[in-house]
């Protein structure tokens, strides 16, 4: 244990301070137990890291902060851990790189109800489920998704320029909200350098390996993560990731399932199974036209990699600039937002209500004529025209609140499982009963 509190001081002191995080501000520390979720590389250690600093005072033994593949787990449980730190007076455990521990999920459970006035923080991949396995832990955990840096970040990380964020609902008001930039910083001069290099927070320790290093992040997650986490066959990682640089070298489009399959050599559903996978390990971001009646096993209407740096690392040809705008848009749009496809009317939906078409400065309103709440995101332009928006501005967008995004997750699995038990009840004669509460349900949800 004391061995424990000395890895975590090394750590702490290592820990840079200069800047926290907007979204750390907006997890509540103070619940039984939170899940801190997120790609590799995006600063979820940091975060824990900064909190702990901030809140409790050096050689303070009430909060620990272990990883758990350190080599103390080789022969320790966090169960006897947890029981040690609580008896010594410890109050708050933070647990990082959880999903490398075995059967983490019923020894979490376990030290929930021994002790309930202990406070604990798990962390660890965008695969962690909270529901699968011996342990549900959804109903008692409180989960957050950290994503990469937004271009407001990056201004604030980079270029020490702190600006405010604006919202979906402030595009009345978006004028003065860019007049406000534009008294700091003109954003077009940097914007080129955050579609690069400024997702991942690691760049500015080794900007010469940066792309590599991102490589190396995607390489990770397939290899390691997908076999150990979703139970993926190892022989199938190789066609995982030549499924991914196919992508990479292709413009978002209307999805053939066939045509990737024979492309990858794998079957049909295994395809759909392996991009719902990449879809949570945040490798790729996947569209479908309506979110309130997807299907099980349904394909996507449009895949994009999930963030333009991931983009520039793995492609082997030249981006073209509409991919990249996209690319862009849905990364930043879908931090928490809920993002559709448009299919007929303009590039994405976002929340069920905006309706957004990307392209260059000449990109006109055909496509959205007549839509409400329509715009256009165009790239290199400064200001806006009418409903004709600065690409760069969804950039600038706050997320809806936690509860909000759990809202919109909750009623996607409710979706899901009522189709299950719609196709599974079809068999029998309580099929009107089903399809009555199906309905009732979906128009309570609308």
């Amino acid at each position: 244990m004391q061995r424990l509190f000395q890895l975590q001081e090394q750590l702490l002191n290592l820990t840079p301070m200069k800047i926290v995080r907007q979204c750390a501000s907006k997890i509540n520390w103070d619940q039984q137990l939170i899940a801190i979720r997120g790609a590799r590389g995006v600063g979820k250690s940091t975060i824990i890291r900064q909190y702990i600093r901030n809140h409790y005072a050096k050689k303070d033994k009430t909060a620990l902060y272990c990883s758990l593949d350190a080599n103390y787990f080789v022969d320790h449980s966090i169960l006897d851990l947890a029981e040690q730190f609580y008896r010594m007076g410890g109050k708050h455990l933070f647990l990082d790189e959880i999903h490398k521990y075995l059967n983490w999920g019923r020894e979490i459970k376990e030290i929930n109800d021994y002790y309930p006035d202990l406070k604990v923080v798990i962390s660890g991949s965008s695969l962690l489920e909270l529901t699968k396995g011996e342990a549900d832990l959804s109903r008692r955990c409180m989960d957050y998704d950290i994503p990469g840096l937004s271009f407001r970040e990056y201004l604030q990380f980079y270029e020490g320029i702190d600006l405010p964020t604006c919202s979906l609902e402030d595009f009345k008001d978006l004028h003065a909200f860019i007049e406000q930039v534009y008294k700091q910083c003109k954003p077009m001069a940097y914007f080129d350098n955050y579609l690069k290099y400024g997702y991942y927070p690691y760049y500015k320790n080794n900007p010469v390996e940066y792309y590599a290093l991102t490589n190396k992040v995607v390489r990770y997650v397939i290899e390691e993560e997908l076999p150990r986490i979703c139970k993926v066959e190892l022989e199938n990682t190789r066609k995982i990731r030549a499924l991914m640089n196919i992508l990479a070298a292709s413009e978002p489009y209307e999805v053939d399932i066939s045509k990737m399959s024979v492309q990858s050599a794998l079957q049909r559903p295994t395809v759909l199974s392996y991009l719902k996978f990449l879809n949570d390990a945040k490798l790729l971001n996947l569209l479908y036209s309506d979110l309130l009646n997807v299907k099980k096993m349904q394909k996507p209407d449009k895949i994009y990699i999930e963030n333009t740096n991931m983009l520039y690392a793995l492609a082997t040809h030249p981006i073209k600039e509409g991919t990249l705008r996209e690319t862009f848009a849905v990364n930043q749009l879908s931090v928490g937002h809920e993002v559709e496809y448009g299919k007929k009317k303009g590039d994405f939906k976002v929340d069920g209500k905006y309706t957004f078409e990307v392209g260059g400065p000449s990109k006109d309103f055909k496509q959205i004529a007549g839509v409400p709440d329509s715009y256009v995101l165009a790239d290199d332009i400064d200001y806006p025209y009418g409903n004709k928006l600065p690409l760069w501005i969804v950039g600038f967008f706050m997320p809806v609140g936690h509860y909000l995004r759990r809202y919109f997750a909750l009623l996607y699995d409710l979706r899901v499982e009522l189709y299950d038990l719609r196709m599974h009840f079809e068999k029998n004669a309580v099929i009107l009963h089903v399809h009555s509460f199906y309905r009732l349900t979906k128009s309570i949800c609308v």
